[in-house]
């Protein structure tokens, strides 16, 4: 195959709870992860030329050996010792830095179409094997869909699809470092812990309003306290009929989900006219 062209997808933790800081300096998580449909779009290209070229279309996102989606062209192609080279062309939709697994998507992404341009032949599981070490949340994005979370994020378990709704993202005007917030979480001192079980069963039982009710995201206890446009947000989302809203993983993103369209499009509106909001997507 000379061209791919790809989607790599967002995802949003509808719960989020830090179980303990290890001694490795690594937390150990359980979370509810759900793919959701706003995407970059990624084309591959062929080339005779040895090496990997990125192009972006944002000026500030690295091109070179920095960008996550050039790590995991090389992961395999040096793996298997492809001697042709290949162009990335990433076109970003998902907001940066936001919580939504923008970058580990992309270069699960990447994977997926560097195997099958070059024909590698490995499984989704053997992906999945290799993307853990780009980062925690590569192999969900390859893997996809519903899943429970733990390790560090790595160990996944499918779970039954989320129920249909509408989902409202609005990224604030701030920038949030996820070094930040694991770095001022007081993992081992936490009182409070979402109910992760609840929300698997919920699942399983096909039941959005049970899903939502239990929504809770332990990072949110760092964040909000310091960016409480955060929480404007949410109550925004929560005022103009959300069922719940949250911050997903380390933020600063927050989304709501809606069972009525039309509701759902009046805190779209809402959020697009008001200044709380830089980034407002409706999927």
């Amino acid at each position: 195959m000379e061209e791919i062209r790809l989607k790599a997808r967002a995802k949003i933790n509808l719960g989020l709870d830090v179980v303990r800081k290890r001694e490795d300096g690594y937390h150990e998580v359980r979370m509810i992860m759900q793919t959701i449909n706003l995407y970059d779009k990624i084309i591959l290209r062929k080339r005779e030329k040895a090496g990997i070229q990125v192009k972006t279309n944002l000026s500030y996102l690295p091109a070179n050996e920095d960008n996550l989606v050039y790590k995991a062209a090389k992961l395999l192609m040096d793996e298997f010792a492809v001697e042709e080279g290949v162009s990335i062309e990433l076109n970003k939709y998902i907001p940066v830095a936001a919580g939504m697994a923008g970058g580990s998507s992309d270069a699960a992404a990447v994977l997926v179409g560097v195997n099958r341009m070059f024909d590698l032949g490995l499984t989704r599981r053997q992906l999945m094997d290799r993307a853990v070490k780009i980062g925690a949340d590569v192999p969900f994005c390859v893997m996809r869909g519903t899943a429970l979370a733990e390790g560090i994020g790595e160990k996944l378990t499918p779970l039954p699809m989320m129920p249909k709704c509408h989902i409202l993202i609005a990224k604030p005007k701030v920038y949030v470092s996820t070094k930040f917030v694991y770095g001022n979480l007081r993992a081992n001192e936490l009182t409070y812990h979402p109910d992760i079980d609840g929300q698997v069963e919920a699942l399983k039982e096909g039941s959005l309003k049970k899903l939502a009710a239990l929504m809770g995201n332990v990072l949110e206890t760092v964040t909000i306290p310091e960016y409480p446009v955060i929480e404007e947000i949410k109550q925004s989302m929560l005022k103009h009929g959300a069922l719940n809203a949250m911050m997903s993983g380390s933020g600063p993103t927050v989304f709501g989900l809606f069972d009525e369209e039309e509701a759902a499009r009046k805190a779209y509106r809402e959020l697009m006219e008001g200044e709380a909001a830089r980034q407002v997507y409706l999927v």
